[in-house]
């Protein structure tokens, strides 16, 4: 089984995200980098399943060059080879790294034969466009099953689970397919010291894919409201003993 996984170079999740002042990026002067969480469970989900059915996986990302770092992480974790389409350090649209991708996937068959399973994160960490594994589908002629927890390898078919209200909405597709996974897929494990010093010796396959022109418009970026902490100030000292009384009493546990 040969299985392409796409990842994406994305400011730390854990952070403050604030915007840059026109709205249209995130701010990194100081953030950290990862790929996005449900990008990490598509890097597990092909090891596993390389481990269980024998076969090649192959990490893809379309960045600036400092996204080596995620692509080394996704080797040290078991991937066994890395592709980068390199950029600078403009963002490029979702039509356009659809394009860029599906380019890499023609030549990368070309070569070294067809991919079973191409496997994308639901979305990035970061725009959050939902976009870009549909279009590559689209493009390459797969079918394609998204927002996906479950995946089980049946031959040359793969069962698909997405978690509905009340459930699940179960799919079978025939392979080649590709997925995008949501966080929760797996577990993803850690990268081992050893893991990470034979990454670090593998070769990457670098290419600059040409910047179509822009066909799509990115008006403005939203950063969603968190939620909300209020805290009320009872009283100071020896006043505020009736206050507290009065609040336990409310929450029914002097009863």
């Amino acid at each position: 089984m040969r299985i392409l996984v796409a990842v994406k170079r994305v400011p730390m999740t854990g952070g403050t995200i604030v915007l840059t002042p026109d709205a249209r990026a995130i701010a990194t002067q100081h953030l950290g980098f990862t790929i996005s969480p449900h990008e990490e469970c598509a890097v597990e989900e092909a090891v596993r399943l390389v481990e269980r059915e024998g076969g090649e996986s192959v990490v893809l990302t379309l960045g600036p060059p400092e996204a080596e770092e995620q692509l080394r992480d996704a080797m040290a974790v078991g991937i066994d080879r890395a592709i980068h389409l390199v950029t600078d350090e403009e963002e490029w649209d979702g039509q356009a790294t659809a394009g860029a991708i599906v380019e890499a996937v023609r030549a990368e068959e070309a070569s070294s034969g067809p991919f079973d399973l191409l496997l994308f994160g639901n979305e990035s960490a970061d725009a959050g466009g939902y976009q870009v594994g549909v279009r590559v589908a689209h493009a390459l002629g797969l079918p394609c099953v998204t927002g996906l927890k479950g995946i089980e390898v049946r031959g040359r078919l793969v069962r698909c689970e997405q978690e509905v209200p009340g459930g699940r909405d179960v799919f079978e597709v025939p392979l080649p397919a590709l997925l995008t996974v949501k966080e929760g897929l797996n577990l993803p494990r850690y990268p081992s010291v050893p893991g990470r010093m034979r990454a670090r010796q593998r070769p990457i396959a670098r290419h600059e894919p040409q910047r179509p022109p822009a066909r799509l418009e990115k008006l403005r970026f939203v950063v969603p409201e968190g939620e909300r902490k209020e805290a009320e100030i009872l009283g100071r000292g020896p006043e505020a003993a009736p206050k507290v009384v009065e609040l336990l009493d409310q929450l029914g546990l002097l009863r």
